[in-house]
């Protein structure tokens, strides 16, 4: 469950609580307080409403002025109340938008720790790719901050939401231009051990590395849908891309042009699956802008989903043929 305080001028009372009872509460009360002209309302809701009533707030109060919702979750509340219906639980259970909206944004920020932490997890994988420990790269793919980016892409299409469009896309950017300047560094200090596995794997596209990208794409979306914490899933997002864009930079650095160029075709292969599954999850658990303000960003969305899934579908058909017709000349 949800508590969620609504700060309102008096004139603007009545008109809330009318939206508040429509919605079925748990429970409402409403406190006097030390500001003239004040009141502040509490509400207790279940998940699967929380987000409706939301809406149905910033709707009643969209004339008004100087309010303001609060949002924050309920460990637990007795007496025990009634459950949702099973039909209704099922279809709206999921993090609230506003406070999905934060955290993507929050995480999918450009800033000098999401750098510094590109870089050093890039140290850790190269190291662990050249010298072929499985340890090491697992530890880099801890670090990496690469998910952020990933999921404020998907969300920023799903909400027509232009700049956290642009921000994502320059932060992930940013994120895989320092692996690879990190890593196309340290292959000057390293001598390319081809007898890696980890290192030569990288250079290899097969359907379990494209099921990977699709499957870490959408449970990461689902679980930050669903207000689970996407920290493990993130690790899967790393091992997509990071690997990847560290042996891209060690083979770039090594003068191997043949093994960087199926790297890097690994690598937006692997971007390409991310963003296509995300996006696809956050369409289908019905993630969109609110109408009555946003309507242009509401058929915005639309399209923006629609030209981004059909971009990448038919980018990752693309890929997949050129790698394939790579191969067939290799063995040919």
């Amino acid at each position: 469950m949800r508590q969620i305080d609504v700060h309102l001028k008096d004139r603007d009372k009545d008109t809330v609580v009318r939206a508040i009872k429509a919605f079925e509460p748990v429970d409402w009360m409403i406190f006097s307080v030390e500001q003239q002209d004040r009141t502040l309302i509490r509400v207790i809701m279940h998940d699967g409403r929380s987000q409706a009533l939301t809406d149905g707030l910033q709707d009643a109060l969209k004339d008004g002025r100087d309010w303001r919702i609060t949002m924050a979750p309920l460990e637990a509340t007795l007496p025990v109340p009634e459950p949702l219906k099973d039909e209704e639980a099922r279809a709206n259970l999921q993090v609230l938008r506003e406070e999905l909206l934060d955290d993507v944004t929050r995480d999918a920020a450009l800033n000098r720790d999401f750098l510094i932490l590109s870089g050093l997890s890039t140290i850790v994988a190269a190291i662990g790719l050249n010298s072929d420990g499985v340890a090491a790269v697992i530890g880099a793919m801890v670090i990496a901050p690469l998910l952020g980016p990933i999921l404020g892409f998907s969300l920023g299409a799903g909400l027509g939401n232009f700049a956290l469009l642009r921000e994502s896309t320059r932060t992930l950017a940013a994120g895989i231009g320092a692996a690879l300047l990190v890593a196309f560094l340290i292959s000057f200090l390293l001598p390319l051990n081809k007898e890696s596995h980890e290192l030569m794997s990288r250079a290899e596209v097969r359907l379990d590395g494209v099921a990977l990208a699709l499957a870490a794409g959408g449970a990461a979306a689902l679980s930050m849908a669903q207000g689970r914490s996407a920290v493990l899933v993130g690790v899967m997002v790393a091992a997509a891309l990071l690997p990847p864009g560290a042996a891209l930079g060690l083979f770039l650095g090594s003068g191997e042009w043949g093994l960087a160029w199926r790297a890097g075709m690994l690598l937006l292969l692997n971007i390409t699956c991310l963003i296509l599954s995300a996006l696809i999850v956050f369409r289908f658990k019905n993630i969109r802008p609110r109408k009555w303000l946003q309507q242009r960003n509401a058929d915005r969305a639309t399209w923006i989903n629609a030209g981004l899934s059909t971009g990448f579908l038919a980018l990752l058909i693309v890929l997949i043929v050129v790698l394939d017709l790579g191969k067939a000349v290799e063995l040919g």
